[in-house]
């Protein structure tokens, strides 16, 4: 057994919907996503390891590690094909195991996904990475979020919770350390373009113009057959910034399956 935690919602049968949630969070972080979804559809929400839920689980480290985790417990839960979607970090583990199981994934949905190119803001994710109180939290993730979007005290109050719990902060440096193989000034390992141009599921790809951890990039950066939603003036807390927008695009993917 991996030790994951992954929590059923939705409907009770059918080919699920898989999220992962991005680095330093937990599932909780599709919260307002599962609201839009409603009961109609099978959902699977999983904890990477190293957090939330999972943080003794086996695969804590880099996002392959997560990735071969990740595809053993869907096999220990009986999920054989399933739709995925991942942000953050979580697209970035979503991307490899679409890679490592191309027959499993229906469809894969990533959101200002990691490893598309090397930049990013890993002074911010460092900060964040290491803040453990209130006022540290909510101002990492009032710069992660659009310019006035409001942080809900409930989710500082749950992040300064999980990073009470013994080992968190070490399991989130790990995986901090493990995204930069060569160092944060060289920038985020980069997923392999030739892989990523190689999957025949429909890829859909979802950005904020205005995120300050990993910049949008344009369409010509991402393989040609890849759908690429840019949403004007949000954040890179898309999740919690535009659930509406995200349940729409989970939707369509699930939609053409049918």
């Amino acid at each position: 057994m991996t030790g994951l935690l992954i929590k059923t919602s939705g409907a009770a049968t059918g080919e699920p919907l898989v999220l992962l949630h991005g680095f330093g969070g937990d599932g909780s972080a599709w919260d307002a996503v599962l609201a839009g979804l409603g009961e109609d559809i099978r959902t699977l929400v999983v904890d990477l390891p190293g957090h939330g839920g999972s943080l003794n689980s086996e695969g804590r480290g880099g996002a392959g590690r997560m990735a071969k985790a990740i595809l053993a417990g869907l096999d220990d839960a009986g999920v054989e094909r399933f739709h995925l979607a991942g942000h953050s970090m979580g697209g970035a583990v979503a991307a490899l195991i679409a890679m490592r199981g191309p027959d499993r994934v229906k469809s894969l949905t990533l959101v200002a996904p990691g490893g598309i190119d090397s930049k990013i803001n890993a002074e911010l994710l460092g900060r964040y990475a290491k803040a453990a109180t209130a006022e540290e939290l909510r101002a990492c993730l009032a710069e992660m979020s659009a310019p006035g979007f409001e942080v809900q005290q409930a989710v500082v109050d749950r992040f300064v919770a999980a990073r009470a719990r013994p080992g968190a902060l070490e399991a989130l440096d790990e995986t901090y350390q493990a995204m930069f193989p060569e160092g944060p000034d060289k920038g985020q390992g980069v997923l392999p373009s030739d892989a990523l141009s190689a999957l025949g599921m429909p890829v859909a790809v979802i950005w904020g113009s205005a995120d300050a951890v990993l910049p949008c990039p344009s369409p010509r950066a991402l393989p040609a057959h890849f759908a690429l939603s840019v949403l004007p003036e949000l954040g890179h807390m898309l999740p919690e910034e535009a659930p509406d927008a995200l349940v729409r695009v989970l939707r369509q993917a699930i939609a053409a399956d049918a």
